[in-house]
């Protein structure tokens, strides 16, 4: 599956911060608390970005593990370099490209994880094939994603906006489905677990930064609905006036984000 996807350090960022400030659950808690995590492991975060789920593994394990982010993004990895010298750059960031052989010892991760970012590979069996590859024998996959029920309400305000249909999502369409499939034909084992958070909007300004934060202009998976600057303003102004409607009719709008922590044991 061709993957036409750009994502920008600022759009990451914005999307991160309300899920924050207007979800009622803590994910990286979740995942903590799901994949149990032991001291002087040896962990692989494929697709890290600026390195969230790097310092959320260092700070959990109080420094006692031994973690290397990847991305292929320069400029998020910048980002997580210069967030690393405050913990003395305990965290090996590197750049790598999923798509290809990754320049990494085989049977040598406790854990590899891919948070958000798997459904983006161009070939998914050769992505987790390589992952499969670096863990060692009884190593774990851990991947998270968008389950197909995830942001209903999202999607129906925009279906309701433009009057065209939703473009297939990289995460919902094929996460449950083709990866999970392709996760338990390479491992010995796998299993299913699923986090849902509710975010509450009770003006239209945050519902719309979050929005334009996943539809913005170089996003081109949504081009069956703009392609030019003008009409993704146009497409906005159409967002934005249903969403202030729905809240005025409801009171708020509840966007409930449907996650699936999927573990895989070699």
């Amino acid at each position: 599956m061709k993957i036409d996807f750009q994502e920008t350090t600022d759009d990451l960022a914005k999307r991160i911060d309300i899920h924050s400030r207007f979800g009622s659950k803590d994910i990286d808690a979740w995942m903590l608390e799901v994949l149990n995590l032991q001291p002087g492991i040896k962990i692989l975060d494929v697709g890290c970005g600026s390195g969230k789920q790097c310092f959320s593994f260092f700070h959990h394990l109080n420094g006692n593990a031994e973690i290397t982010g990847t991305d292929v993004s320069e400029s998020l990895l910048d980002d997580a370099r210069e967030k690393n010298k405050a913990i003395d750059n305990a965290v090996d960031f590197r750049n790598l490209d999923f798509n290809q052989p990754f320049d990494l010892p085989s049977d040598h991760f406790d854990l590899a994880s891919a948070c958000f970012t798997i459904y983006y590979a161009q070939d998914i069996p050769f992505t987790l094939s390589e992952m499969h590859r670096v863990l060692k024998p009884g190593g774990r996959l851990f991947s998270t994603g968008p389950m197909p029920t995830n942001k209903q309400v999202f999607y129906d305000i925009i279906r309701e906006a433009t009057g065209k249909p939703i473009p297939p999502m990289p995460g919902s369409s094929r996460y449950a489905s083709e990866i999970y499939g392709t996760m338990q034909k390479l491992f010995s084992a796998t299993e299913q677990h699923i986090f849902e958070n509710p975010l509450t909007f009770e003006s239209a300004e945050p519902f719309m930064i979050y929005t334009r934060a996943s539809m913005s202009e170089d996003r081109r998976l949504w081009n069956s609905l703009f392609q030019t600057h003008d009409e993704f303003e146009v497409v906005m102004n159409q967002i934005e006036a249903v969403a202030k409607k729905r809240i005025e009719t409801d009171g708020s709008i509840v966007m409930t984000k449907v996650v699936g922590g999927f573990i895989a044991t070699k």
